[in-house]
């Protein structure tokens, strides 16, 4: 054979790189699931300047942040995952990682990470699950994004302040005498797996086939996704998930009383304004359009200068009602109108004298007629078993009020 004879094997060799197409690898949903969730805490430290912390004085959702955390770093599979992603060092802190158990199979640990990157994990659990468990867990897991998300916001930003002001807790999720406490109803709001889950619809209630009554629910969760899941999977996955919690139901507390405490006043004032601000959003609604808020002292006094404060929208105001109110606590009572008025408050943002964007809270959608008798179920004590009904302009009983 010459020299000219071509090496076959040789320059098979040579061009092996460019016969063979590259193969790409693809996320697994788990892991899709956990670059998510890291995300969501990236949000947060981007936000805040800082991780999120553990401690009882900590807002219920850094606190949630902060466990997922913990578990992220502790598993040398999701470090590796996350860690091209890691441009705060979250995974790198100086502080403990938390050692897990070394007899914790790989299921368990991952059982452990629930609803780390925005889902519940809850396929692995720490014991042979039943079919129907199973069932369970990927009815949980099947969450697509929710097409109309812009409608539920408000409602997931008002539980967030509820819970900082301390008009909702937060209760476990426990059984009781055997079976799974209270029933979830429309309307109602949980934690799970480091969300807040919303539930926007029941649908009819049915037998299952081990005889208990069921029903198929729509679910929207805080990170915009939701799920269409049967009612008894949710309470399972409530139950075993150990940070898992009902958010209670919003309570005025005491706002009349017959002895002043601490946080009463002598008196108060329910104002309510009307802007003169140019904005379009305001010129188009300022018939129906009021900030409604409660003051210690003089309204007067209160609306000075407002050309200078963004929470009255930069512009002039003029006083379209009062109601004075005696022995009153002010901030349970404007935490209560606030949320009664949630569904209809006015999504806008307002740069103050120094170009700083501002998002004024207290501006309502809201006729005068209406403000008038919500004023009176105040009076009477009924308010809190109201809620606002933009469709139909007037206050309708919450549908767990009975």
């Amino acid at each position: 054979m010459s020299d000219l004879d071509l090496d076959l094997d040789g320059l098979r060799d040579e061009l092996a790189d460019f016969v063979q197409p590259e193969k790409k690898v693809g996320l697994t949903p788990r892991q899709e699931r956990i670059i998510a969730g890291f995300e969501e805490i990236q949000r947060f430290t981007d936000e805040h300047g800082r991780e999120p912390q553990h401690g009882e004085v900590r807002d219920i959702f850094e606190r949630l942040y902060a466990v997922r955390l913990d578990r992220l770093r502790s598993l040398e599979e999701c470090r590796s995952l996350l860690a091209p992603l890691d441009r705060q060092g979250l995974l790198s802190s100086e502080e403990d990682v938390p050692a897990m158990p070394e007899e914790m199979d790989a299921d368990a640990l991952w059982a452990e990470l629930a609803g780390a990157a925005g889902a519940s994990e809850i396929t692995e659990l720490r014991h042979v699950r039943s079919t129907a468990e199973k069932r369970a867990a990927e009815e949980i897991a099947n969450r697509e994004p929710c097409p109309d998300f812009e409608k539920f916001k408000p409602l997931f930003e008002q539980v967030r302040i509820d819970l900082d002001t301390g008009v909702r807790t937060t209760r476990q999720f426990v059984k009781d005498a055997g079976f799974l406490k209270a029933d979830i109803a429309e309307g109602q709001f949980f934690i799970l797996g480091g969300q807040v889950a919303y539930i926007a619809k029941v649908g009819e209630t049915f037998r299952a086939p081990n005889g208990e009554n069921d029903a198929r629910l729509r679910v929207v969760y805080s990170n915009g996704t939701e799920s269409n899941l049967l009612r008894r999977s949710l309470q399972r996955a409530l139950y075993k998930d150990e940070t898992g919690r009902r958010i209670t139901e919003p309570t005025a507390g005491p706002l009349f009383a017959s002895e002043s405490d601490d946080d009463d006043i002598a008196s108060g004032t329910i104002y309510v304004l009307r802007s003169k601000s140019n904005h379009p959003s305001v010129a188009t609604n300022r018939d129906v359009l009021h900030k409604i808020g409660v003051t210690r002292g003089d309204v007067k006094q209160r609306i000075a200068n407002t050309k200078l404060d963004p929470t009255f929208l930069m512009a002039d105001v003029e006083i379209i009602a009062t109601y004075k109110l005696y022995n009153i606590n002010r901030s349970k009572l404007e935490n209560v109108i606030h949320r009664v008025f949630a569904s209809a408050r006015l999504d806008i943002e307002i740069n103050d004298r120094f170009g700083k964007p501002v998002v004024p809270r207290e501006w309502f959608l809201v006729p005068l007629f209406v403000v008038d008798d919500a004023v009176e179920k105040i009076k009477d004590g009924t308010i809190t078993q109201y809620v606002y009904d933009p469709k139909n302009a007037c206050l309708k009983k919450r549908h767990d009020a009975d």
